[in-house]
This record gives C-alpha cells, sequence and structure tokens, in this order.
C-alpha cells in the first residue's frame, strides 16, 4: 500500500458519495454469502465471541449511519439523538453499547427482506443529505466516520466468513497471492511526529501529535513468511515455553495449539484452510491468522523482536522502496494506550474501553479498502485474537 490513494479523511461530498454506496454494496455482497448458506437466521450462527449474527450486524451498520447522519446524534450516548429510527425498535435492537453482545443471538429482529429495505432506505436519505452538505470538515465528519465504521464492519465480514469456514467469492476478498523474499533495511532514526494533527478526519486515538525520538533501528522489509514460520514449528517452537511469555503460555495450554490456526500437517507438508478451501501451503507467502503470542515467540527464538508501533510509523512514512505493507495488519510491541490529552471523540466506546487491555496492530490487510489505509491509523485488538487478517515482521535488537 502506498499514499497514492484517495483517502476517506479527506473525501468531498461526491467521493464521499461514491464510498458510501461502494461500502453498502460490498456489505450487502458479502452478507449474501451468509444467506445462502442460510446464517441470515441468527439461530443458525455459532455463538463465538470473536463473530456478530450477520443479520444484526447488518443491521447496525445502517443504524451506525442512521443515528450520526440522519438522526444527527451529538454522540453515542443513548439520549444524544434528535430524531428517531426508521425503525421502530431500533436502538433496542442495533446499539451496540446497550445490545449485550451474547443477546445478539436471541433479538426478535426484522426479517432479512425488511432489513435490506431499510439499509436501502438509510443510504438513499443518508445521499441525498449529503448532496446538499458543504466541503467542510465538520459538516462532512460524521459521513466520514459511517464510512469508516462500515469499512470495518466489512473487514470484520470477511474474516468471519473464514471463521465460520464459508466460501468467499474471489472477486470481494481482494487476496491476490503476495511472495517475499527476506531482506531487511536499516533505518537512522530520528524524531517522528507520533499521531496526527491538521485537517480532515482524526481518529480520537490518533490525535495528540506529539513528537518521538526513534533510535537507529533495522527492520524486516517485508512479513514473515508461512516458511519462516514453518521453521520455528518444526523446531518445536510450540512446545519450548522459553520462547513464550507468561500471558503466551497461558493461551498456549488452553488452546493446546502445535501450529497456527487453520494450519494441517499434510505429510511432509503443510496445508491451511481458506474460506473452507484446503489447499497447499505457499511457503513465500506471508503467514497469516497469527495472534500476539505467536508473534512474540517467533520473535524469541528467532532472537528478534517485534517493533514499536512509533518504529514501524517512521518505516513507513520514509518512502524506502522496499519498505511494503497492506497485506496484512502487523502486531507491534506497543500496547494500545492514549496518546497525550487524549478526549473521546462522538463515537465514545471507540477507543477509550480497549486502552491497556488491546495491543496496537499497523498498517492494514488485503481486506482493508484502500480508501482507509492510513501509516497513521492505529488499529487494536486483544492479544489472543487470531481470526483476523494479521501477521508480523520482526526487528533487530540493537548492536
Amino acid at each position: 500500500m502506498s499514499s497514492n490513494y484517495a483517502s476517506f479523511r479527506h473525501a468531498r461530498p461526491m467521493q464521499l458519495a461514491q464510498a458510501l454506496q461502494d461500502a453498502r454494496d460490498y456489505t450487502l455482497a458479502l452478507f449474501e454469502r451468509y444467506a445462502a448458506a442460510g446464517l441470515d437466521v441468527s439461530s443458525r450462527v455459532p455463538q463465538l465471541r470473536i463473530v456478530n449474527p450477520p443479520l444484526w450486524e447488518l443491521g447496525h451498520t445502517a443504524w451506525f449511519a442512521e443515528w450520526f447522519i440522519l438522526r444527527e446524534a451529538a454522540s453515542s450516548h443513548p439520549a444524544d439523538a434528535l430524531y428517531h429510527s426508521l425503525l421502530s425498535r431500533g436502538d433496542d435492537w442495533f446499539d451496540s453499547n446497550t445490545v449485550p453482545h451474547r443477546s445478539r443471538w436471541t433479538l426478535d429482529l426484522p426479517s432479512t427482506g425488511a432489513l435490506k429495505t431499510y439499509c436501502h432506505e438509510v443510504l438513499d436519505r443518508v445521499l441525498d443529505k449529503l448532496s446538499r452538505e458543504p466541503n467542510d470538515d465538520l459538516a462532512l465528519y460524521p459521513y466520514r466516520l459511517a464510512l469508516a465504521h462500515e469499512d470495518m464492519h466489512g473487514e470484520a465480514y470477511l474474516y468471519t466468513l473464514q471463521t465460520l469456514g464459508l466460501e468467499a467469492p474471489p472477486q470481494l476478498t481482494h487476496d491476490e497471492q503476495v511472495l517475499f523474499r527476506p531482506s531487511e533495511i536499516a533505518f537512522p532514526g530520528g524524531l517522528l511526529e507520533l499521531g496526527s494533527a491538521g485537517d480532515g478526519f482524526v481518529f480520537d486515538n490518533e490525535r495528540g501529535a506529539h513528537p518521538r525520538y526513534v533510535a537507529p533501528f533495522t527492520i524486516d522489509a517485508g512479513l514473515v513468511t508461512n516458511a519462516q514460520y514453518a521453521d520455528f514449528v518444526a523446531d518445536g517452537g510450540y512446545d519450548n515455553r522459553q520462547f513464550w511469555s507468561p500471558a503466551g503460555s497461558a493461551w498456549l495450554m488452553r488452546q493446546e495449539r502445535s501450529a497456527p490456526r487453520y494450519w494441517q500437517r499434510d505429510g511432509a507438508q503443510w496445508r491451511t484452510v481458506r474460506f473452507g478451501q484446503l489447499q497447499t501451503l505457499a511457503g513465500a507467502e506471508p503467514v497469516r491468522h497469527i495472534n500476539l503470542y505467536e508473534a512474540q515467540a517467533y520473535c524469541a527464538w528467532a532472537g528478534r523482536r517485534l517493533a514499536t508501533e512509533a518504529e514501524w510509523e517512521y518505516a513507513a512514512l520514509a518512502g524506502h522502496p522496499a519498505f511494503r505493507w497492506g497485506q496484512l495488519w502487523e502486531w507491534t510491541a506497543s500496547p494500545f494506550e492514549p496518546y497525550p490529552g487524549f478526549v473521546a471523540d462522538r463515537y465514545r466506546e471507540y477507543s477509550a474501553p480497549w486502552f491497556t487491555t488491546h495491543q496496537v496492530l499497523r498498517g492494514a490487510s488485503f481486506a482493508t479498502p484502500s480508501r482507509f489505509g492510513s501509516a497513521k491509523f492505529r488499529n487494536f485488538f486483544p492479544p489472543e485474537r487470531d481470526d483476523i487478517f494479521a501477521g508480523l515482521r520482526t526487528c533487530a535488537w540493537p548492536r
């Protein structure tokens, strides 16, 4: 991924309209994969902490746009919308702040057809309202927020297809084979302005731009490959506890894992399950579906370390032609913490509840729309999550 794309963060009304339509088309196309498997009926969906029932997620995505744009909510507080939902019980069904995750399987939701109609009606009204907005950051903020929210849910829709073993149409995955030859880049370090300042859309956890000194460091040009990771597995990496943190060891004991999620041994070679299909593992492809504990253990085995998010941002912004990112999200060594002076934005629960318990990932994945990618974006997940499209790259320890 490079900086040569139209970022949603500065999108003008006409660009936003096209992007919002594109995001909704993508959401609905992926939803059809669930519906074709009968999983638009929530009771048929496995109750996993890492997924939402697809029908609930479809309604929630449209509800979120309605809440911030059509209902002109000042924040995500349940009392902050100026107008009623188009749905009689929209807030009771789709407000993720008041609808516990475990209850989303048993809600008396409208039918699939009715929720699709709701999605179309909300988008039509959003686009009509957008057509009258000035090209102004304040006026366009809720539209950019709703677009970012739908793009994030679109990626979640795709990795949930993987989790549930459902086929994903190739034209919807953007998952092209990317091959790497291991190499390193040495950066001289220096001052970095960590975080975002200025105009356009900025996530609340990026605000508070501040100088950070980055010491000289050496980092992989690309991501750790399946072949490299297979060497770690073959060397007893999952059996040797010296490579694992205490938390990683505890996770490993609960999982009884001896290789990455979706890997299966087939004689002398490894195979992997990708969107429900068993295929030979490509050695030169980046290893995916790795959690933080596995990334840390690999680094310990290799005598390497993960980059801090400041180092990653420095490398991504340096413009070095060999530094490639955007294939998979990348675990960093940095816990998810607020920048100085943090203040929650209108979507109050986006960042604040997850500080210290989650870890920062940087970059983007093949499933991330190019308009969303940014070297400043801070993704964040719990350390044990391995269902997301995440991998790792390593750094050398200082000599």
